[in-house]
């Protein structure tokens, strides 16, 4: 019998002595053995393929005490109650932070000396002590594992300065013992950070697939706030009613919206925020895995290590910040091996919201920021396979035939079309361009924008200067994103993202090959209709949408208001989806209050009810969705501090607003149909000419954007914030 056959024969020994289980997943007993053999090891292994036990088994079987850095107190709680149901004996495991009274800390100590102890897990401040350095340099380690080793990264979805710190700390504790670094998610530049930042020489490296076969991924374009949350609630009822799911959002309000909105709804969800008090926190997340909740609404302050295995969805009404995040967050679904959907809601408005919050940053994680949410956008808007395009991501070769119809662009295929020269042209644009550009420069080169950057550096005199123009970004985004996953070209991640030819990109110049893709879709343009088996929404009524149209435009000449104050389009086109024949069918249209219903409503349900009828439609057998009553308390508060006339810089304060949060409430609750009074507030901080200048003008104009109103009147040195807050005005005086 070999050496490594006996080797391995311990191991499974051990596995049923500590464990009861007859054989390991995948590397895990490769991965054992290499940290036995006292070497460095990095294991990039995805969620719920076996990490914590690479490390759990060994510390078991070798003298002393491995020390297990982690990035949560939560975390280490469930590691230490996860290994101590193994073991006769509670001292076997032991968590060490600030969380713990002083006698606690002695008696962990205690444990430690007198060798009881085999794991113990610590958060790296716990290390920056001197008191713990001191003691951990006369205690026996056999080994230290970095947990969640994505968090030393500054390109990692969730890094965390102090994980920097870590191999300063293990250097004054002992040079000698191997690191154990592990990881659920790791691009191959985050891959690089780790190990150089942890000083792991002659590492031996395992990397799992991070294909996860069971999750279906899909993407839906995201409308309005309520039309949405209607989708949620469906698919909730119909699919996955009584089970457990995940729903991802940005910030915490939006978190207790959702979350209230499901209640009344009859799904019991909670939400779960940083803002929460830690015992919240901590019974949310009991009651979830007791399954008393059946639904989370978070940010991503939940998650990291939550280890339940029947989550049956993740939902993302926001989209992360990175695909990184993506990744570890819609891992959650389906760990029992079981089927899990994956939905994300897509606008490219919220990347545009996201990308405000970089401007105050340094230069250099602006840069990073942004690449990474434009990785986000790529994979949202790419209509080729969705797996193919995350495994990519973190450098695995997967071909689409093998995802079996698991994302929404498999499952209904666009058509495909040849692009053989239009890659060739995209590779010599980088190449004209020296391979020293963004993406965005390229793309202006390409298609023949006469940019400044195009000038200064006479970019435009080149030969294939505007050699695409035939063709608008949408296309060349595809282009480009194809030649990347065919690993014709990439992105230098070390020089932020300048555009690269690789060898076989020079190669496909020379010799080249056909490519057949499909084009991104493009939500901007509507051309992706939501339409699904189980009933899905209804699909737009183009010729109802035109007389709907025409009959606003006629009522609207008939009162002298602009169109746009009879209804909205938005809710122009959930009439033409739903079709309300009745004053309560017409109460639930989104921004249809009852006092605009009465006002205008009768003429629009006769037209939709006489069409219904001429056409023999069937309406939707809709699912109710009940509403939160007045929306929310923080809209009920709004409108009482306005009636009592407080400044709005204070009720942003009140509420834990920004003023521009406060404005989208704002926004909000005059589309709803009620009527706000500002005028105590207008007429202190705007003048009297811009005040009549943007009333004159939304009385005039075809549209309510802020932006159109705002290229108009910036000549006349009126400021964007006055237009947003005059349309309110205007909206409330003229629309309600």
């Amino acid at each position: 019998m070999t050496a490594s056959a006996t080797e391995h024969e311990v191991l499974l020994e051990n596995l049923q002595k500590y464990f009861g289980f007859d054989a390991f997943k995948a590397d895990q007993g490769s991965i054992i053995q290499s940290l036995l053999d006292g070497k460095d090891t990095f294991v990039i292994m995805p969620t719920g393929g076996g990490k914590s036990l690479c490390y759990q088994l060994p510390a078991l079987m070798l003298p002393g005490t491995a020390i297990v850095i982690s990035p949560l107190i939560a975390l280490m709680k469930n590691q230490v109650d996860s290994i101590r149901g193994y073991s006769e004996e509670d001292e076997v495991a032991h968590f060490l932070n600030s969380s713990l009274t002083k006698a606690q800390m002695k008696k962990v100590k205690q444990d430690i000396t007198d060798g009881r102890t085999k794991l113990l897990y610590v958060a790296p401040e716990t290390l920056t002590k001197e008191e713990n350095i001191e003691f951990f340099q006369n205690s026996d380690i056999s080994f230290v594992a970095v947990d969640e080793a994505h968090c030393i990264s500054e390109w990692g979805h969730d890094f965390r300065p102090e994980y920097r710190r870590i191999r300063v700390m293990l250097d004054a504790i002992a040079r000698d013992v191997p690191i154990m670094a592990l990881t659920a998610t790791a691009t191959p530049k985050v891959q690089q950070d780790i190990l150089k930042n942890l000083d792991m020489s002659g590492e031996n490296t395992f990397i799992s697939s991070f294909n996860r076969d069971n999750l279906f991924y899909e993407i839906r374009p995201k409308v309005k706030k309520d039309q949405t949350l209607k989708q949620i609630i469906q698919i909730i009822k119909e699919e996955f009613r009584g089970e457990s799911g995940i729903i991802y959002v940005q910030n915490r309000k939006t978190a207790e919206d959702i979350a209230e909105m499901l209640c009344v709804n009859d799904v019991k969800a909670a939400p779960y925020h940083a803002g929460l008090d830690p015992k919240t926190r901590a019974n949310t997340q009991d009651a979830f895995l007791m399954e008393d909740i059946d639904v989370i609404c978070a940010t991503i302050a939940f998650g990291m290590g939550i280890d339940k295995p029947d989550v049956r969805f993740v939902m993302h009404y926001d989209m992360p910040k990175s695909i990184e995040n993506y990744y570890q967050e819609t891992g959650r679904a389906g760990r029992d091996g079981l089927t899990g959907k994956c939905v994300a809601f897509y606008n490219y408005a919220d990347i545009l919201r996201l990308e405000k919050f970089l401007r105050d940053k340094p230069v250099a994680e602006r840069e990073m920021g942004a690449q990474l949410m434009q990785e986000v956008v790529a994979y949202a808007e790419t209509a080729s396979c969705r797996r193919r395009f995350l495994l990519h991501y973190f450098g695995e070769e997967f071909h689409e035939d093998d995802c079996h119809k698991m994302c929404d662009n498999c499952k209904n295929p666009k058509e495909r079309m040849e692009v053989q020269q239009e890659i060739i042209n995209v590779i010599q644009c980088i190449l004209d361009l020296n391979e020293n550009y963004l993406m965005k420069t390229v793309m202006d080169y390409l298609m023949g924008r006469e940019t400044k950057e195009m000038k200064d550096f006479r970019f435009a005199e080149f030969d294939n200067f505007g050699i695409g123009d035939d063709r608008d970004e949408n296309f060349w985004s595809s282009i480009f994103r194809h030649a990347m996953i065919n690993n014709l070209i990439y992105k230098e991640i070390e020089q932020f993202g300048l555009l690269k030819v690789s060898e076989a990109g020079r190669n496909y110049v020379k010799n080249p090959y056909p490519i057949a893709i499909t084009i991104n879709h493009d939500y901007e343009e509507g051309e992706y209709d939501f339409d699904d088996e189980k009933g899905g929404t209804a699909v737009l009524d183009e010729p109802l949408m035109n007389m709907l149209k025409d009959l606003r435009k006629s009522i609207a000449k008939k009162h002298n208001l602009p169109p746009y104050v009879i209804f909205q389009d938005p809710s122009l086109e959930e009439m033409a989806t739903q079709y309300p024949i009745s004053m309560d069918d017409m109460s639930k249209i989104v921004g249809v209050s009852l006092g605009k219903a009465q006002k205008y409503a009768q003429p629009f349900i006769d037209t939709i009810k006489k069409y219904c009828e001429e056409n023999e439609i069937e309406r939707p057998m809709d699912i109710t969705i009940k509403t939160v009553a007045n929306r929310s308390k923080t809209k009920v508060n709004i409108i009482t501090a306005i009636d009592r006339k407080i400044p709005l810089e204070d009720i942003a304060k009140g509420n834990d607003l920004s003023m521009q949060e406060l404005m989208e409430e704002l926004d909000g609750i005059v589309n709803s149909g009620t009527k706000i009074k500002l005028d105590y507030y207008l007429n202190k901080i705007v003048d009297e000419y811009v005040r009549e200048t943007v009333i004159d003008y939304f009385k005039e104009a075809q549209t309510d954007s802020i932006d159109e109103a705002y290229r108009e009147l910036k000549d006349d040195e009126i400021t964007w914030e006055e237009i947003q807050l005059m349309r309110l005005k205007f909206l409330s005086d003229y629309a309600n």
